[in-house]
């Protein structure tokens, strides 16, 4: 018999640990495919012969003096279209997100939220098969 999957509010605390980001409020966003993560000051740099990416964040909303330093794997880029129908070429990156006990890889695209709600995204691949999202509530995992 298959476990239910958990259930996620609209808005969520996650934990982003390859970056130490123990704490960062992120939108469940059944309406983008992809996860978004803000990202400014975006260096792409190569080491081993593969394309890395150096870019800053401000993990906490409405705290700009609060800035972690973050290194990934470029996967590629994407051309991306946000909900105000303006596109934009993006890095995509891995990293492993963990929401609650669940910890797991997800793919997500650089760009700058300053003007934003959250400073994360969380998309509907990432979700797929782990998630059901209840629009109603917030905060549900624990």
């Amino acid at each position: 018999m298959k476990t239910p999957a958990q259930t996620l509010g609209w808005r969520e605390w996650v934990a982003l640990p390859e970056f130490g980001i123990s704490r960062i409020k992120a939108k469940i966003d059944t309406g983008a495919r992809t996860s978004a993560l803000h990202a400014f000051s975006i260096d792409p740099f190569e080491r081993d012969g593969s394309k890395w990416v150096r870019f800053l964040m401000h993990p906490l909303q409405g705290d700009d003096s609060t800035v972690v330093e973050c290194e990934a794997l470029v996967l590629g880029e994407r051309m991306v279209r946000d909900s105000g129908g303006h596109e934009e070429l993006r890095y995509v990156i891995e990293t492993t997100l963990q929401i609650a006990d669940t910890v797991f890889p997800i793919e997500a695209t650089l760009t700058a939220r300053d003007n934003m709600l959250f400073r994360m995204l969380v998309g509907r691949t990432a979700m797929s098969k782990r998630f059901l999202v209840d629009p109603g509530r917030s905060f549900l995992s624990k």
